[in-house]
């Protein structure tokens, strides 16, 4: 905490310059709601900020969603909605679950918490509106399987300079490491974690957003974690 406190001149004046000068891309065009593939139904929704709408990619089909539903397209029927904005917080996306019809889904797929580091959300209400945002999802809307994204590794995005990238990914680390101890709480739940250095060659022309390789990993951690549970194909069908 005393090395924040000596460098916080310097984060805040850096963290303005970052602001000012940012790359702003945007969200890739594209479906938001529809079906792929053949086979037993599976209803899904991703939720989320830019990384789920796909911010650093050129269309959905690069994006986290194609990613997923190109995969999963050739077991089930992939019924989706992506509900994702720029910028959103854990707070906002609890908000929208008010406006979204009360569908059923299978699975669900979360991406949320950088914008709680970068804008100064206290750990304490991340989890607490983290915790209400699951149970509504596993209550209100039947999710049999929530893959909570982890917190990408701040300390390694090109874009930052240090020591701000020192310090938000010193604080993503904690927020993660929080997240995994509150999902391990839910059955329902399941967290996922991008396996990959993060560099000037895989992430988007930003320097803060995924690139295309970037997408195709991570939806290949959620897709495992999918495939890897039959009873969410073993519902479908019963279904179809």
């Amino acid at each position: 905490m005393l090395s924040h406190t000596v460098l916080l001149p310097i984060l805040l004046a850096q963290a303005a310059y970052v602001r000012r000068h940012v790359i702003e891309l945007p969200e890739p065009p594209g479906d938001r709601s529809g079906a792929v593939g053949d086979g037993p139904p599976l209803r899904l929704l991703i939720i989320g900020d830019s990384s789920a709408a796909g911010v650093g990619v050129a269309t959905q089909a690069e994006a986290l969603l194609g990613r997923i539903t190109g995969r999963l397209a050739g077991v089930a029927r992939v019924e989706f909605d992506l509900v994702a904005r720029t910028g959103a917080k854990t707070a906002e996306a609890v908000g929208w679950l008010d406006d979204l019809p009360s569908d059923q889904y299978d699975v669900v797929v979360t991406a949320l918490g950088v914008n709680d580091v970068t804008k100064a959300t206290p750990l304490s209400r991340w989890l607490s509106l983290q915790a209400r945002l699951l149970d509504r999802l596993k209550n209100d809307f039947g999710a049999r399987r929530i893959v909570v994204s982890g917190l990408p590794p701040m300390g390694q995005f090109p874009l930052l300079p240090q020591p701000l990238r020192w310090a938000m990914g010193r604080r993503a680390l904690w927020f993660d490491k929080h997240l995994h101890r509150l999902v391990a709480a839910r059955p329902a739940c399941t967290p996922v974690t991008i396996k990959l250095g993060l560099n000037d060659t895989n992430m988007s022309a930003d320097g803060f957003h995924p690139g295309p390789s970037v997408y195709a990993a991570w939806a290949d951690e959620i897709c495992g974690v999918i495939l890897s549970d039959p009873g969410l194909l073993d519902a479908a069908r019963r279904k179809a």
